[in-house]
Protein backbone atom coordinates (compact mmCIF):
# COMPACT_ATOMS: atom_id res chain seq x y z
CA UNK A 1 0.00 0.00 0.00
CA UNK A 2 1.24 3.47 -0.90
CA UNK A 3 0.30 6.32 1.41
CA UNK A 4 1.33 9.94 1.02
CA UNK A 5 1.71 13.17 2.95
CA UNK A 6 0.97 16.41 1.13
CA UNK A 7 2.68 19.65 2.13
CA UNK A 8 1.93 23.12 0.79
CA UNK A 9 1.59 26.73 1.91
CA UNK A 10 -2.05 27.31 2.81
CA UNK A 11 -3.61 30.63 1.84
CA UNK A 12 -4.81 32.30 5.06
CA UNK A 13 -8.55 31.78 5.58
CA UNK A 14 -9.10 31.00 1.88
CA UNK A 15 -10.94 27.68 2.07
CA UNK A 16 -11.80 27.56 -1.63
CA UNK A 17 -8.17 28.05 -2.73
CA UNK A 18 -6.86 25.53 -0.22
CA UNK A 19 -9.52 22.97 -1.13
CA UNK A 20 -8.57 23.30 -4.79
CA UNK A 21 -4.92 22.72 -3.86
CA UNK A 22 -5.82 19.66 -1.81
CA UNK A 23 -8.00 18.28 -4.62
CA UNK A 24 -5.02 18.56 -6.98
CA UNK A 25 -2.87 16.60 -4.53
CA UNK A 26 -5.55 13.89 -4.28
CA UNK A 27 -5.50 13.61 -8.07
CA UNK A 28 -1.70 13.40 -8.09
CA UNK A 29 -1.79 10.79 -5.34
CA UNK A 30 -4.05 8.62 -7.49
CA UNK A 31 -1.75 9.03 -10.47
CA UNK A 32 1.16 7.86 -8.33
CA UNK A 33 -0.67 4.80 -7.02
CA UNK A 34 -1.40 6.04 -3.50
CA UNK A 35 -4.45 4.78 -1.63
CA UNK A 36 -4.43 7.62 0.88
CA UNK A 37 -3.18 11.22 1.19
CA UNK A 38 -2.90 13.17 4.46
CA UNK A 39 -2.87 16.95 4.89
CA UNK A 40 -1.40 19.19 7.61
CA UNK A 41 -3.13 20.64 10.66
CA UNK A 42 -5.73 23.25 9.63
CA UNK A 43 -4.68 22.88 6.00
CA UNK A 44 -8.11 24.09 4.91
CA UNK A 45 -7.64 27.53 6.48
CA UNK A 46 -4.04 27.84 7.57
CA UNK A 47 -3.18 28.01 11.27
CA UNK A 48 -5.20 31.20 11.78
CA UNK A 49 -6.52 30.61 15.30
CA UNK A 50 -7.95 34.04 16.13
CA UNK A 51 -9.58 34.43 12.72
CA UNK A 52 -11.23 31.02 13.10
CA UNK A 53 -12.68 31.49 16.57
CA UNK A 54 -13.03 35.28 16.59
CA UNK A 55 -15.31 35.64 13.62
CA UNK A 56 -18.87 34.64 12.86
CA UNK A 57 -18.15 30.94 12.35
CA UNK A 58 -17.67 31.25 8.59
CA UNK A 59 -14.34 29.39 8.75
CA UNK A 60 -15.80 26.45 10.68
CA UNK A 61 -16.78 23.45 8.56
CA UNK A 62 -18.92 20.34 8.89
CA UNK A 63 -17.83 17.23 6.96
CA UNK A 64 -20.36 17.92 4.19
CA UNK A 65 -19.39 21.60 3.79
CA UNK A 66 -19.77 22.46 0.09
CA UNK A 67 -16.42 24.28 0.15
CA UNK A 68 -14.75 20.89 0.62
CA UNK A 69 -16.65 19.31 -2.26
CA UNK A 70 -13.65 19.60 -4.66
CA UNK A 71 -11.70 17.32 -2.33
CA UNK A 72 -14.53 14.81 -2.04
CA UNK A 73 -15.04 14.83 -5.80
CA UNK A 74 -11.31 14.30 -6.36
CA UNK A 75 -11.41 11.32 -3.98
CA UNK A 76 -14.22 9.77 -6.03
CA UNK A 77 -12.52 10.44 -9.35
CA UNK A 78 -9.10 9.15 -8.25
CA UNK A 79 -10.28 6.36 -5.92
CA UNK A 80 -8.12 7.83 -3.15
CA UNK A 81 -8.92 8.45 0.53
CA UNK A 82 -7.97 11.80 2.09
CA UNK A 83 -7.44 13.06 5.63
CA UNK A 84 -8.48 16.73 5.58
CA UNK A 85 -7.82 18.88 8.64
CA UNK A 86 -9.97 21.94 9.26
CA UNK A 87 -11.86 23.85 11.95
CA UNK A 88 -14.84 21.76 13.04
CA UNK A 89 -17.62 22.05 15.57
CA UNK A 90 -18.85 19.85 18.37
CA UNK A 91 -21.13 20.23 21.35
CA UNK A 92 -18.09 21.50 23.27
CA UNK A 93 -17.29 24.26 20.75
CA UNK A 94 -14.87 24.83 17.87
CA UNK A 95 -12.48 21.94 17.28
CA UNK A 96 -9.37 21.18 15.24
CA UNK A 97 -10.68 18.23 13.25
CA UNK A 98 -9.61 15.65 10.72
CA UNK A 99 -12.31 14.51 8.31
CA UNK A 100 -11.41 11.26 6.58
CA UNK A 101 -13.04 10.86 3.17
CA UNK A 102 -12.98 7.43 1.58
CA UNK A 103 -12.20 6.61 -2.06
CA UNK A 104 -15.92 7.12 -2.79
CA UNK A 105 -15.85 10.61 -1.25
CA UNK A 106 -18.00 9.57 1.72
CA UNK A 107 -16.96 10.30 5.31
CA UNK A 108 -15.16 7.34 6.88
CA UNK A 109 -14.56 8.92 10.27
CA UNK A 110 -13.89 12.16 12.09
CA UNK A 111 -11.27 12.90 14.74
CA UNK A 112 -11.10 15.99 16.95
CA UNK A 113 -7.71 16.94 18.41
CA UNK A 114 -7.59 15.75 22.02
CA UNK A 115 -4.43 17.45 23.27
CA UNK A 116 -5.06 21.08 22.36
CA UNK A 117 -2.22 23.42 23.30
CA UNK A 118 -2.56 26.23 25.82
CA UNK A 119 -2.51 28.72 22.93
CA UNK A 120 -5.31 26.89 21.14
CA UNK A 121 -7.37 26.64 24.30
CA UNK A 122 -6.90 30.36 24.99
CA UNK A 123 -8.06 31.10 21.43
CA UNK A 124 -11.29 29.23 22.12
CA UNK A 125 -10.72 25.72 20.77
CA UNK A 126 -12.30 22.76 22.56
CA UNK A 127 -10.62 19.38 23.01
CA UNK A 128 -11.96 16.19 21.51
CA UNK A 129 -12.65 13.14 23.62
CA UNK A 130 -12.66 10.13 21.25
CA UNK A 131 -10.03 8.13 19.39
CA UNK A 132 -9.77 8.40 15.60
CA UNK A 133 -9.80 5.07 13.79
CA UNK A 134 -10.71 3.80 10.32
CA UNK A 135 -10.04 0.86 8.04
CA UNK A 136 -9.02 1.16 4.40
CA UNK A 137 -8.29 -1.82 2.13
CA UNK A 138 -8.08 -4.06 5.19
CA UNK A 139 -5.54 -1.86 7.02
CA UNK A 140 -6.53 -0.15 10.26
CA UNK A 141 -5.34 3.43 10.79
CA UNK A 142 -5.13 5.71 13.82
CA UNK A 143 -5.24 9.50 13.79
CA UNK A 144 -3.48 12.19 15.81
CA UNK A 145 -3.15 15.94 15.27
CA UNK A 146 0.12 17.75 16.04
CA UNK A 147 0.51 18.01 19.84
CA UNK A 148 -1.26 14.65 20.25
CA UNK A 149 1.90 13.07 18.84
CA UNK A 150 3.87 14.28 21.87
CA UNK A 151 2.08 11.64 23.93
CA UNK A 152 3.46 8.17 23.06
CA UNK A 153 0.47 6.49 24.70
CA UNK A 154 -1.53 7.59 21.63
CA UNK A 155 0.54 5.16 19.57
CA UNK A 156 0.34 2.44 22.22
CA UNK A 157 -3.47 2.69 22.31
CA UNK A 158 -3.67 2.68 18.52
CA UNK A 159 -1.57 -0.48 18.33
CA UNK A 160 -3.69 -2.13 21.02
CA UNK A 161 -6.75 -1.28 18.94
CA UNK A 162 -5.35 -3.11 15.92
CA UNK A 163 -3.91 -0.14 14.03
CA UNK A 164 -0.87 -0.64 11.81
CA UNK A 165 -0.39 3.00 10.80
CA UNK A 166 -0.66 6.28 12.71
CA UNK A 167 -1.38 9.43 10.68
CA UNK A 168 -0.50 12.92 11.96
CA UNK A 169 -1.51 16.25 10.46
CA UNK A 170 0.73 18.83 12.13
CA UNK A 171 2.43 22.21 12.14
CA UNK A 172 6.12 22.35 13.00
CA UNK A 173 8.09 25.53 12.45
CA UNK A 174 11.70 25.98 11.52
CA UNK A 175 14.40 25.75 14.16
CA UNK A 176 13.11 24.09 17.31
CA UNK A 177 10.04 22.67 15.59
CA UNK A 178 12.13 20.91 12.97
CA UNK A 179 14.23 19.34 15.71
CA UNK A 180 11.11 18.31 17.64
CA UNK A 181 9.76 16.26 14.77
CA UNK A 182 13.08 14.40 14.49
CA UNK A 183 12.84 13.46 18.17
CA UNK A 184 9.12 12.78 18.47
CA UNK A 185 8.05 10.77 15.44
CA UNK A 186 10.63 7.96 15.39
CA UNK A 187 9.90 7.42 19.08
CA UNK A 188 6.17 7.40 18.37
CA UNK A 189 6.71 4.70 15.74
CA UNK A 190 8.79 2.58 18.10
CA UNK A 191 6.38 3.07 21.03
CA UNK A 192 3.51 1.52 19.13
CA UNK A 193 5.40 -0.63 16.63
CA UNK A 194 3.55 1.32 13.92
CA UNK A 195 4.25 2.99 10.64
CA UNK A 196 3.85 6.74 11.25
CA UNK A 197 3.13 9.47 8.71
CA UNK A 198 3.58 13.20 9.33
CA UNK A 199 1.98 15.78 7.03
CA UNK A 200 3.38 19.21 7.85
CA UNK A 201 2.84 22.71 6.51
CA UNK A 202 5.51 24.23 4.29
CA UNK A 203 6.05 27.98 4.61
CA UNK A 204 4.09 30.64 6.54
CA UNK A 205 0.99 29.57 8.46
CA UNK A 206 -0.37 31.85 11.16
CA UNK A 207 2.53 32.98 13.36
CA UNK A 208 4.82 30.19 12.17
CA UNK A 209 7.15 29.55 9.27
CA UNK A 210 6.65 25.82 8.85
CA UNK A 211 9.60 23.58 8.09
CA UNK A 212 8.01 21.12 5.64
CA UNK A 213 9.89 17.82 5.94
CA UNK A 214 6.73 15.72 5.88
CA UNK A 215 7.80 12.11 6.31
CA UNK A 216 6.94 8.47 6.89
CA UNK A 217 8.69 6.28 9.45
CA UNK A 218 8.87 2.50 9.78
CA UNK A 219 7.94 0.76 13.07
CA UNK A 220 11.62 0.70 14.07
CA UNK A 221 11.88 4.49 13.66
CA UNK A 222 13.79 4.55 10.38
CA UNK A 223 12.77 7.11 7.75
CA UNK A 224 11.06 5.63 4.68
CA UNK A 225 10.37 8.92 2.89
CA UNK A 226 10.95 12.60 3.62
CA UNK A 227 9.92 15.79 1.86
CA UNK A 228 11.65 19.05 1.16
CA UNK A 229 12.08 21.78 3.74
CA UNK A 230 10.97 24.44 1.27
CA UNK A 231 8.86 22.99 -1.55
CA UNK A 232 5.19 22.10 -1.79
CA UNK A 233 5.03 18.45 -2.75
CA UNK A 234 3.51 15.02 -2.31
CA UNK A 235 5.63 12.65 -0.18
CA UNK A 236 4.66 9.02 -0.89
CA UNK A 237 5.91 5.85 0.78
CA UNK A 238 5.13 2.23 -0.01
CA UNK A 239 4.32 0.13 3.06
CA UNK A 240 4.27 -3.69 3.24
CA UNK A 241 0.57 -3.65 4.20
CA UNK A 242 -2.76 -4.46 2.61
Amino acid sequence: MIIAAAQFTARPCDIEANAARMAAFVTEAGERGAALVVFAELAATGYELEAITGGDGRLVMDPDDPRLSPVREACRAAGVAAVVNCPGRSAAGTTISSYVYGPDGALLTRYDKVHVTDTERAAGFAAGTAEGRFTLHGVRFGLVICYDAHFPDCAVRAAADGCEVLLAGSLYGRGGGAQERVEIFPELARAGGLHVLLANHCGPSGPYDACGLSAVWAPDGTVLAEGSATEAQLVPAELPLG
